[in-house]
């Protein structure tokens, strides 16, 4: 494989040893140093498009984790950190430009600056917030590339309760870091919750509530004029049939859960307004 490719494989930037990995040797990086591959640092090497914090992760010889991870695995993140959060052998050399994590289980990626899933996710149960770390780690599992008794026989002993914690809450048949969190807050507060519910006529709908409130949850962004009316057909249909059906948005869930929670409270202390029926 040629250096540019290569470099694209790991990337856009990549330590002599992961390049070595994809079959280049050090006469093919001369001479690609020669036409324009950049070595920001001795062993290091780069496309001039490689982005600048990684680049910044392979010099500090760094490998990213918890969140910092999360768009290597495709995983669920409520939002980007603002420091990095890596694992280096030297705590000290990390410094106050990132957040250290320590210990790894697994070794890390062959290619790339990034610990394995496993630690990952172990380091985001001990580090993050619980929304934060809960998205991440029931995205793993929805998908099967994480089982949640591996990581809670990982967490032992008293200082790992709060992470255990959050994997009590992990479930399956959520399709966004929405259904995860708005599922979780219903259930927190003691509502039956049943996740992609199929109705006839309207289809699947992210949740219904104690057999007879619909919710349905929007992304972030606005979505089309034709989508709009076809959810408000959704809507229509689900109350013809008996059921009462609320919307709400990724500010909502993300923002204000407990506002979103009071309300659906509310609606469901005055009691279905007739028999719903699928």
């Amino acid at each position: 494989m040629d250096v540019t490719n290569a470099l694209a494989r790991c990337g856009g930037a990549a330590r002599r040893p992961a390049l070595a990995r994809l079959g280049v040797d050090d006469a093919a990086l001369r001479r690609a140093v020669r036409r324009g591959i950049l070595q920001p640092d001795r062993g290091l090497y780069a496309l001039p498009t490689a982005s600048p914090d990684l680049v910044a992760v392979l010099r500090n010889r760094e490998l990213l984790t918890c969140s910092s991870a999360a768009p290597y695995y495709n995983l669920w993140c409520v939002k980007p950190p603002v420091l990095r959060h890596v694992y280096h052998q030297r705590q000290a050399a990390v410094g106050d430009h990132a957040v250290h994590h320590a210990g790894l289980l697994l070794p890390p990626s062959r290619l790339r600056p990034v610990a394995a899933l496993a630690d990952v996710l172990v380091h985001a149960l001990r580090c993050l917030p619980f929304p934060e770390s809960l998205v991440m780690v029931e995205c793993a599992v929805s998908r099967g590339d994480m089982t949640v008794g591996f990581l809670r026989h990982r967490l032992p002993g008293k200082r790992n309760g709060k992470a255990r914690a959050v994997l009590d809450w992990v479930d399956r048949g959520s399709d966004s870091l929405l259904e995860t969190l708005a599922r979780t807050y219903f259930r927190q507060a003691g509502i039956s919750v049943q996740t992609q519910f199929y109705l006839a006529r309207v289809g699947y709908v992210d949740l219904l509530l104690d057999g007879w409130l619909l919710v349905e949850l929007d992304g972030r962004h606005h979505a089309e004029w034709n989508q709009v009316q076809k959810d408000h057909r959704r809507n229509n249909e689900s109350v013809v049939q008996g059921y009462t059906a609320l919307r709400y948005y990724y500010s909502d869930v993300v923002y204000h859960p407990d506002a979103m929670v009071a309300q659906v409270l509310a609606v469901l202390g005055r009691g279905p307004r007739s028999s719903a029926s699928g």
